[in-house]
């Protein structure tokens, strides 16, 4: 059960940074807390989206 917290809590962190970085490149609390819980999603490409000029709307459709 010890590994399963320490996991979880690495998780979290992993997720609380990613949903900091992606709000930092503009994407509003809700889009990024969505991002960041989906792992699949590469955060280079999601900031990069934005600094291309797509809306963050757009960007969901690519990303998710």
């Amino acid at each position: 059960a010890e590994l399963d917290t320490l996991f979880t809590s690495e998780i979290d962190r992993i997720e609380s940074w990613r949903h900091e970085e992606l709000e930092r490149a503009g994407y509003d609390p809700e889009s990024a807390l969505v991002i960041a819980a989906s792992h699949d999603v590469d955060l280079h490409s999601a900031v990069n989206l934005l600094r291309r000029g797509c809306t963050v709307e757009l960007a969901l459709q690519i990303l998710l």
